[in-house]
């Protein structure tokens, strides 16, 4: 498909599901509607983070300038309105991105991978001045780039064949195995995580939940011949082309938010247009995880 193509298929799907989510009820109880509606602001959002528009006033000047045709209520807004009525949006695009999820994606629930990725508020030498998230980022390490870092650690869990089915946002100095239970909730069958899941009380609280988890040893020089398949650490890989994803095409590691409202906003139309991406490809019987390959 063009763009023209997306942004239709987009507003088309959003606008669909949207009064499943509301259920007859009024999304804002008192007031004029917006000169835009939530379907074509979330349409928006989602398509110019596909785009790679991940700046709030890089995203909201692309649609003014080419696709005032499309959003002729743009003209009549600012930015400011657009982005404080996107952020406010943001418990609904949750439930899109859930509903997207468990009715319209097929994925298999029994076979799971769990990691997370660093997210950096600052430079970690003003991190002692930085008064963003004060009381809630924290000191962490980040085991790609082998330094300290300050800021939060996005925690995810995906599903065969690389479908994000659970999002937690925690403190960086929180450990990997804490957010697990949360990740796994109401869930059963195998999961796949790296060797900071290498817990053993961990593994023994989700086996009583009926969940394995498999991960090589802490150190390899101590794992016994044969402790971790090759073919598992190929599976446990997808989870690294899913962050690599919204690492470079949505920059998941570049912070402009200045409070968690926002932040929280941002991770979710990450997700939600990575679930729509997926749901595409899926219908275009295209490889779900080929996002390069759905715009020509």
């Amino acid at each position: 498909m063009n763009r023209d193509e997306l942004i239709i298929a987009c507003f088309c799907l959003i606008d669909d599901v949207l009064p499943d989510i509301l259920k007859g009820k009024r999304l804002r109880e008192r007031g004029f509607g917006p000169r835009l509606s939530d379907s074509e602001v979330m349409t928006m959002e989602i398509v110019g983070t596909y785009l790679g528009y991940n700046q709030d006033k890089a995203l909201f000047e692309y649609f003014q300038c080419h696709w005032n045709h499309f959003f002729p209520g743009l003209l009549q807004v600012d930015r400011s309105t657009f982005v404080r009525q996107a952020a406010n949006l943001w418990a609904v695009k949750e439930r899109i991105w859930c509903l997207i999820r468990d009715t319209l994606l097929s994925y298999d629930p029994s076979t799971a991978i769990i990691d997370s990725f660093p997210l950096p508020v600052c430079q970690f030498a003003r991190a002692p001045r930085c008064s963003r998230f004060k009381g809630e980022a924290g000191k962490g390490f980040d085991h790609t780039m082998r330094q300290t870092f300050y800021g939060f650690r996005v925690h995810a869990r995906i599903a065969w064949p690389g479908v994000i089915t659970h999002l937690y946002l925690a403190a960086a100095n929180v450990h990997e195995g804490e957010p697990a239970c949360e990740l796994t909730a109401d869930t059963t069958g195998l999961l796949l995580g790296d060797r900071n899941y290498w817990l053993p009380e961990l593994k023994t609280r989700l086996r009583r939940l009926g969940i394995v988890l498999l991960t090589p040893f802490r150190t390899a020089k101590h794992a016994p011949p044969h402790s971790w398949s090759p073919i598992l650490g190929r599976v446990r890989y997808r989870i690294e082309t899913v962050f690599g994803q919204l690492v470079d095409r949505c920059g998941a590691k570049r912070v402009w938010a200045r409070d968690l409202w926002h932040l929280r906003n941002r991770l979710l139309r990450m997700v939600l247009m990575h679930t729509i991406a997926v749901l595409f490809n899926i219908q275009d019987e295209h490889e779900p995880l080929q996002l390069a390959q759905l715009v020509a």
